[in-house]
């Protein structure tokens, strides 16, 4: 399982929009990032990270709400083995699966679970009822099989259930790659709800199937997220900042920014009011952490509107406003200062308290 689950962290890709925070996966043979629809729901671009490739924009090509799928356009040079999809016999209750998934903020993970029902029927669909520990970033992630083959993808949980999670079969989204393939040429589509035919874009009949006549809204036809309020001021001064704020996004009111080697995270909580930017830094030595200790007590007497705290086992410095006070002038003052201060407070405790830096544990 262990070499299952390794091989797995470079297939697996972290999703991030302005709305929500998801996973995907990466199929070589199809050349295709696959997620659920929910996760890229309302967007024409989204943010995707991963092992194998740089942080960045990509294009949604193909959305499916019928069977909560969703294809992304994959970067032109990802690094990932070919993992393969498990079209064999019909499962079993009991097997032994894994469900892997990397959302935006938190680390790779992967749950082991029994498979419980493999005919839970859902909206005329036939689900894999499992036990594998999911949470809402897992979505779009595979579900595994012991032989290392995909036979699902994580789709959605019940509440309070117990990890009791729902996978869509993997017969359903190769069907769908078939279909979605079969065009000659590179086009955006997406299922029409309606009547179950994919349509693509150069063929649609302007905003209308062309077989049904329902309404349908390809991908590339979404209009730009545009923030509001707060968020478009915060936006606003990243931008000034010379930040690249579509990448910086990582969900509702939520920005990720990389400053020299230190990763700010910047959260707006619309309830409260407060502004909240954490700069997670290195990570504490294994040995003679007292004298760092005492550099940050220090610190955090004398510098001005920053905050050292310690988060496990990393090093935050913080910075607080309150929504009443924020305008791009006290912003720009702050923040600018809270990222120069994370970069330069980073290599001090790397090299003279022996601290670890982030990409070293």
């Amino acid at each position: 399982m262990k070499e299952i689950i390794n091989k797995y962290k470079s297939v697996i890709v972290q999703i991030a929009t302005p709305y929500s925070t998801g996973t995907g996966f990466y199929l070589k043979d199809a050349n295709l990032i696959v997620t659920n629809e929910h996760v890229i729901r309302d967007n024409r671009e989204v943010v995707i990270n991963g092992e194998g490739f740089e942080k960045q924009m990509t294009k949604v090509i193909f959305s499916d709400i019928r069977h909560d799928l969703a294809f992304l356009q994959p970067p032109n040079i990802i690094e990932a083995p070919g993992v393969d999809l498990y079209l064999g016999k019909e499962m079993e209750r009991g097997e032994i699966v894994i469900a892997a998934g990397h959302p935006f903020g938190l680390k790779y993970s992967a749950t082991q679970g029994i498979v419980s029902n493999i005919d839970e029927e859902k909206n005329d669909l036939i689900y894999i009822q499992h036990d594998a520990a999911l949470n809402p970033g897992n979505s779009g992630g595979p579900l595994i099989n012991k032989d290392g083959k995909i036979v699902g993808i994580n789709t959605f949980v019940i509440q309070n259930g117990n990890n009791v999670g729902f996978s869509l079969p993997v017969n359903y989204l190769q069907k769908t790659i078939e279909e979605f393939q079969a065009s000659d040429n590179d086009q955006i589509g997406i299922r029409c709800s309606s009547c179950s035919n994919i349509v693509f874009e150069k063929k649609a009949d302007g905003n209308y199937c062309p077989h049904c006549g329902a309404k349908i809204q390809m991908p590339s036809k979404i209009d730009e997220y545009e923030a509001l309020g707060v968020s478009k001021t915060m936006e606003e001064l990243l931008d000034s900042m010379g930040h690249n704020v579509g990448l910086s996004r990582i969900g509702p009111n939520h920005w990720e920014i990389l400053e020299g080697s230190a990763i700010i995270k910047i959260s707006y909580h619309e309830k409260t009011g407060l502004i909240m930017g954490d700069a997670s830094l290195c990570s504490l030595p294994k040995d003679n952490i007292n004298p760092l200790y005492e550099y940050l007590l220090k610190q955090n007497y004398e510098i001005e509107g920053l905050t050292f705290s310690i988060k496990e086992n990393d090093i935050v410095l913080s910075l607080l406003i309150y929504d009443r006070y924020l305008n791009m002038d006290t912003g720009m003052k702050l923040f600018k200062y809270l990222f120069e201060r994370a970069d330069y407070y980073d290599n001090i405790l790397v090299e003279e308290y022996g601290a670890i830096w982030k990409n070293e544990e």
